[in-house]
Order: structure tokens, then sequence, then C-alpha cells
């Protein structure tokens, strides 16, 4: 029995969006990324730019229902793979708000910690875009 093709909700639009806009803004403006590439690899730019490419195809990819699958998965493992910069963004912006003490660098703080359990609806929704739930 051939399987179907998950429709194109919502989640998985906005999933698209999200990816097709920080993408885009990957190669456009790399140097925002940088600094939140684990500092143990080497070639930030170069790093910065394939995942903008790889986000940017993932959006593409989760908006056509021929590769909805493949890239509901490819979209799963990207997040999974750019979790590691999001916890690095976290570790230093924790180190900035010791250093400061001022509301800002908290509140600043505050949204990265916010953010890194962000990653587990987005996944859902690209393993969902896949029919793998």
């Amino acid at each position: 029995m051939p399987q179907t093709t998950p429709p194109l909700d919502k989640a998985t639009v906005g999933l698209a969006t999200l990816f097709l806009t920080s993408g885009v803004t990957h190669l456009v403006r790399p140097q925002v990324f940088e600094g939140i590439v684990p500092h143990v690899l080497p070639r930030k730019r170069a790093l910065v730019h394939v995942s903008g490419v790889a986000e940017i195809a993932c959006a593409l990819g989760l908006l056509h229902p021929r590769t909805r699958k493949v890239a509901g998965l490819a979209s799963a493992a990207l997040l999974v793979a750019v979790f590691p910069a999001n916890v690095q963004m976290t570790a230093d912006h924790a180190k900035r708000a010791q250093r400061r003490q001022d509301t800002g660098s908290r509140a600043f703080l505050a949204g990265t910690l916010a953010r890194l359990p962000m990653q587990w609806p987005m996944i859902r929704t690209a393993l969902r875009a896949a029919g793998r739930l």
C-alpha cells in the first residue's frame, strides 16, 4: 500500500518559513551566527553558509508534497545538528550576564534559555511532516 504524503499544515509552513528566513540570514549576514558556532569547530563562516543552504533546502522541501517526507527527516536532523550552537549561545550569554550584571544581559540570557526547549516542538513538526509521528 503506497504511503501518502503528510498534508501541508500550519506548523509545517511555520517551520519552513522559519528555516527560509534563518537560512537567508545565514547567507546575507553570516557574522551574526559565527559567534555561536561551537568553539571547537573550525571554519565558522563556511559552517554558517552550509547550515544556511541546508535550512533553505529544507524549507523548500517541506513545502512540496513530493519532497516533504525527505525534507522532514532532513529538517529534524538539521535541528539536532544545530542544537550545540544554541547551547553555545546560551553558555556565552550566561558568562556575559554574570560579568555585566545588567538587566539587558540577563534578559537576553533568559531568551536563549527559553529557546533551547523550543527545538523539540520543531523537531516534532519536522518528523510529522516526514510522516513519522
